[in-house]
C-alpha cells in the first residue's frame, strides 16, 4: 500500500511537470502550497518506509494547502476549472482571435495534453492526499460556497458546470476556445470592471452594479444610450458619448447599468480618472489585443484653461495615424456642456489682437469649443422637476421598505431637497437613506 501511495504522489508531481501550457496555474497559491505538499509527502515516504521525523512536514504543508484553498471559496476541482478559464497562455491567446481549427495542431494537442493533466490532479485534493498516509477524520476538503459561484457571469457558470459533469476535459477544448474568444484571458476574464490606477489596468472586485429597472426618468436617454451600447455589442459602428446636464441627474448610474446589463455578453468598464487623461493612448493599445468590448468611463470630465490633457482625448475620439480600437468607445459624463471652463475674457477683442498679435483668435476659442462636437452622441439631463423627483423618492421608497403615507412622505422628500442640494435622483437617493435610517431608530426598543 505504501509502494502504491509512493507512486501515486511521484505520479502526481510528474503531471505538474509535465505542463506545456498552462504553467501559469502553479503561480497561484493554492497550487504553490498543493505542489509544495506533494514534495512533503513524496519526503516523508523514503524508500517505501514512512520516516516519521518528516511528518510535521507534510501536516504544516496540508495545513497551508487547505488555508490556500479556503480564502478562494471554491473546492480545489472547482478552483483548478476557474484557473483554466482564467489562463493567460499561449493557447488562449490565439483562441481569442482564431478559431480552434485553424490554431496549429501541435499548440491543440499540448492544450489537450494539459487539460488532461490538469483533471487528474482536480480528483486529488490534499485532504486526499494526506488521507493516503495518515488516515484521520481531521484532514478537511473544503468545499465550494454558493455565495462565490452567485458572484460567477451566467457564461462563466455555465461552463464550470461543463468541466464538472465531464470526465474528459479534452472533449471540452472547443468550448474553452469559444468562451475565449468571447471573454478574454487573464484579469479581462477574470473580471467586467477594472480601473487604469498607476499605469496599470487593475479589477475591481466589486464593482457598483446598479440596474436599469433602478433608475427613473429621462427615459429618451436611456433608450438612446442602450442603443448606441447594443450597436457597438452587435460589432456596428457606435458613437462615443457625452452625457451632459445638472449634478445627480443620474448620468454616472446610467453608464453603471450598461456592466449589469451586458457582462454576459462581454461588456467590460475600464474607469479612467481625468488627470489620467494623457494615458488614453496607451490604454486603447492595450485594450485592443482583447475580445471583450470596452467602455472607457471619464466621470466628471472638465479641463482647466492650462491643462492640456483634452489632446490625448482628441486623438481617441478623432484618432491619429493609428487606427482606433473597433473594441472601444468613450462615455464621459459632465456638467459642463464645452468641457473646458469658459471666460467672457476668452472672447477676442480689438485689444487682444493688439497684445496679443494673434492673427486668427476664434480659432483659439474653437479649439476649446469643439472637444464636446468630437463626441458623436451628446445626451443631455436637465434638472429633475417635482413631478420626477417624487416619482424617484417613491421608487426608492418602495425598494427600501419604507411604508408612509403619500402625502407624508411627499412633504418629506421636497423639503429635504429645499434644506439640501434642490430636486434630483442623489437627492432622493441621500433622503431615503436618512429616512430609513431615522425610522430604523425610531423602531429600536427602549
Amino acid at each position: 500500500m505504501l509502494e502504491e501511495t509512493r507512486q501515486l504522489i511521484y505520479d502526481n508531481q510528474v503531471m505538474v511537470a509535465s505542463l506545456m501550457l498552462y504553467q501559469d496555474v502553479l503561480q497561484q497559491e493554492a497550487w504553490e502550497a498543493y505542489v509544495k505538499l506533494l514534495h512533503s509527502i513524496a519526503n516523508h515516504i523514503t524508500d517505501g518506509h514512512e520516516n516519521s521525523s518528516r511528518r510535521l512536514s507534510y501536516l504544516l504543508a496540508y495545513g497551508q494547502w487547505f488555508r490556500a484553498i479556503a480564502a478562494t471559496g471554491y473546492s480545489w476541482r472547482d478552483y483548478v476549472i476557474l484557473q483554466i478559464l482564467g489562463s493567460d497562455n499561449p493557447f488562449s491567446q490565439q483562441a481569442q482571435t482564431t478559431d480552434i481549427n485553424h490554431l496549429p495542431a501541435p499548440l491543440v494537442a499540448a492544450a489537450k495534453q494539459d487539460l488532461e493533466i490538469l483533471e487528474e490532479l482536480s480528483l486529488w485534493s490534499g485532504g486526499k492526499l494526506v488521507d493516503l498516509i495518515d488516515n484521520g477524520d481531521r484532514f478537511l476538503d473544503w468545499q465550494t460556497n454558493s455565495r462565490e459561484i452567485s458572484k460567477l457571469s451566467p457564461a462563466k457558470q455555465s461552463l464550470v458546470n461543463k468541466f464538472q459533469s465531464n470526465d474528459d476535459w479534452a472533449k471540452l477544448l472547443p468550448d474553452l476556445a469559444n468562451y475565449y474568444q468571447q471573454f478574454g484571458t487573464g484579469i479581462f476574464a477574470d473580471y467586467t470592471a477594472f480601473r487604469w490606477r498607476k499605469g496599470h489596468i487593475e479589477g475591481i472586485a466589486y464593482p457598483d452594479l446598479v440596474k436599469l429597472s433602478d433608475l427613473i426618468g429621462y427615459e429618451s436617454q436611456r433608450q438612446a444610450l442602450y442603443k448606441n451600447t447594443e450597436a457597438f455589442l452587435s460589432g456596428y459602428r457606435a458613437l462615443h458619448t457625452l452625457l451632459y446636464g445638472s449634478r445627480g441627474t443620474g448620468k454616472s448610474s446610467l453608464v453603471k447599468s450598461l456592466m449589469y446589463a451586458y457582462s454576459d455578453r462581454g461588456l467590460c468598464l475600464v474607469e479612467v480618472a481625468k488627470n489620467d487623461l494623457k494615458d488614453l493612448p496607451i490604454i486603447a493599445d492595450i485594450l485592443r489585443q482583447s475580445p471583450q468590448k470596452f467602455i472607457i468611463f471619464v466621470d466628471d470630465l472638465s479641463f482647466e484653461e492650462e491643462n492640456d490633457d483634452y489632446k490625448a482625448l482628441k486623438v481617441i475620439l478623432e484618432g491619429n495615424l493609428s487606427a482606433q480600437p473597433r473594441n472601444l468607445l468613450i462615455y464621459a459624463t459632465s456638467n459642463r456642456r464645452h468641457l473646458l471652463r469658459e471666460y467672457f475674457s476668452d472672447r477676442p477683442s480689438l485689444k487682444d489682437l493688439a497684445d496679443r498679435q494673434e492673427v486668427n483668435p476664434w480659432d483659439t476659442v474653437q479649439e476649446k469649443l469643439s472637444l464636446s462636437d468630437r463626441f458623436g452622441l451628446t445626451l443631455t439631463f436637465l434638472q429633475a422637476d417635482q413631478e420626477i423627483y417624487l416619482k424617484i423618492v417613491h421608487h426608492l421608497a418602495k425598494r427600501a421598505g419604507i411604508d408612509l403615507l403619500t402625502d407624508d412622505l411627499n412633504f418629506r422628500a421636497l423639503q429635504w431637497a429645499t434644506r439640501n442640494n434642490g430636486q434630483s435622483g442623489r437627492t432622493a437617493q441621500q433622503f431615503i437613506d436618512h429616512l430609513q435610517a431615522e425610522l430604523q431608530v425610531k423602531n429600536l426598543p427602549k
